[in-house]
């Protein structure tokens, strides 16, 4: 079925939905078009849920759709419906240059397969940040992009998601960003550059910032990632490769409540700037064994459960057991830590080896009553 026949298709299922409910009164006509009298607000909720390309294509249905998707507060653009590059590369063009300048844009979700030129990316989020966007992802390659702090720079956007995954490359970010109100921001695929002090510290002037995801980044030649922020309450981490490209990270998060790591613990959480002591919620999955360093590795993981003392839930991997055992007589340790525990969730490998039960009770020894339970 084509794309066209589609959308009739759909106009047609809704139509009658629509006509079933009314049915009550006799002189309503047979074919009466009820879907195209909705406010334009709800056709474009219902059009929300297609790509930018179906929504143009909804043009076809009467004289009451041709310009409908022009006023759209949500655009999804992405390349998979598309046979070509330069295909999609035209039709982004359209929809931008065509589009109502004076609608605002509410949501904005581009994504790419392949690589973009560093001049039609630019393009988007400049035409992003001009039209109030407030949820903001973007999924692509591209080579050569500089983020200049002047440009990352937007009063409505409260949600940021970008993924630029270059086959090893990573993009630099900015070492600040003028987002005021933006609450979420999860990145992949970044390398931080320091300042000469050895440190960055990229997110201290989000004053809302509520969540952060932070995924495959690295910081140039192994320095420090400050992340400081006073509002900030879920943090994760994921730094799967095994050169541990995050190795070396300061937190000063005095509001943090949830805290997810994954990959190989190397360095402590904080330094003088601040404790953890509001973290209740703790994940730390070791996904590989280590192979390096394996004593460093399980004592940096044993002071990071000590420098997490009131925690009330903790999720661990099968490995992270196996990698805690490695500590030298671990079990003679003074552990002065989980004492709050309520909940320790054991999530097994595919090697579906046993669990070391003397390791699961050396971390519930302050809190006996705690649940313990065993995840697939």
């Amino acid at each position: 079925m084509s794309c066209n026949a589609s959308i009739v298709s759909r106009k047609a299922r809704l139509q009658a939905l629509l006509m079933k409910r009314g049915t009550h009164g006799h002189n309503r006509e047979k074919n009466e078009d009820r879907l195209s009298d909705l406010p334009d607000g709800v056709l474009h909720h219902i059009l929300s849920f297609s790509d930018a390309k179906q929504a143009v294509q909804s043009c076809i249905l009467s004289k009451r759709w041709k310009n409908l998707w022009k006023t759209l507060p949500t655009l999804k653009l992405t390349s998979r419906q598309f046979t070509t590059r330069r295909a999609f590369t035209k039709f982004v063009s359209h929809i931008l240059s065509h589009r109502d300048a004076s609608t605002s844009l509410y949501t904005f979700d581009f994504h790419r397969a392949g690589f973009i030129a560093p001049q039609l990316l630019k393009r988007i989020l400049k035409y992003a940040f001009s039209h109030n966007v407030q949820q903001l992802q973007i999924n692509t390659s591209c080579r050569d992009l500089i983020f200049l702090p002047s440009f990352v720079s937007c009063h409505t956007l409260t949600s940021l998601n970008l993924c630029f995954n270059l086959y090893g490359v990573r993009t630099v970010f900015p070492n600040s960003l003028n987002l005021p109100a933006l609450t979420n921001l999860c990145l992949q695929y970044f390398i931080f550059y320091v300042n000469d002090d050895g440190h960055v510290d990229p997110f201290s002037t989000l004053n809302r910032l509520n969540s952060l995801n932070i995924y495959h980044c690295m910081v140039r030649g192994n320095q420090t990632l400050c992340i400081s922020n006073a509002t900030l309450a879920d943090l994760k981490i994921n730094d799967d490769s095994y050169d541990g490209r995050m190795k070396f990270f300061e937190l000063s998060t005095p509001s943090l409540c949830t805290f997810v790591y994954c990959g190989t613990p190397y360095q402590k959480l904080c330094g003088n700037l601040s404790n953890l002591s509001s973290v209740k919620h703790v994940e730390i999955i070791v996904a590989y064994c280590c192979n390096y360093k394996p004593k460093n590795t399980s004592l940096v993981l044993l002071n990071w459960l000590i420098e997490l003392p009131n925690a009330e839930s903790l999720t661990i991997s099968l490995t992270t057991l196996k990698v805690l055992s490695l500590v030298p007589d671990l079990l003679k340790v003074e552990f002065p830590s989980l004492y709050c525990l309520k909940s320790l969730k054991v999530v097994k490998d595919p090697s579906s080896a046993s669990i070391p039960e003397e390791i699961v009770n050396f971390l519930i020894q302050n809190a006996p009553s705690a649940k313990v339970d065993t995840l697939p």
